[in-house]
């Protein structure tokens, strides 16, 4: 299940929720957000932070099978991925 995000920034596509990532906000620090194709590990990370205001420690990416890529991004310590994933209504 996706979660469409409504803002003019276009390399955040929209972020994931399904019961693995779920787990990933809860013990790791971490949420998946569906990016653009094009976007790099910066891109990234210079919109998660200016879009949720908050520090990202590390981007990962991948392109599923289905051509679409996706980021895991893990938060800095002082940053709950619990308190984004409220804020996005995922929780």
């Amino acid at each position: 299940m996706r979660f469409r995000l409504s803002s003019s920034d276009q390399v955040i596509l929209s972020v994931l929720y399904t019961e693995k990532v779920l787990k990933m906000v809860e013990k790791e620090n971490k949420i998946i957000f569906v990016v653009d194709k094009m976007a790099s590990k910066a891109d990234i990370k210079r919109s998660v932070e200016r879009a949720f205001n908050v520090r990202v420690e590390s981007v990962n990416t991948l392109i599923t099978p289905k051509g679409e890529k996706r980021a895991i991004v893990k938060l800095k310590p002082e940053y709950k991925a619990t308190e984004l994933a409220t804020k996005l209504g995922m929780l």
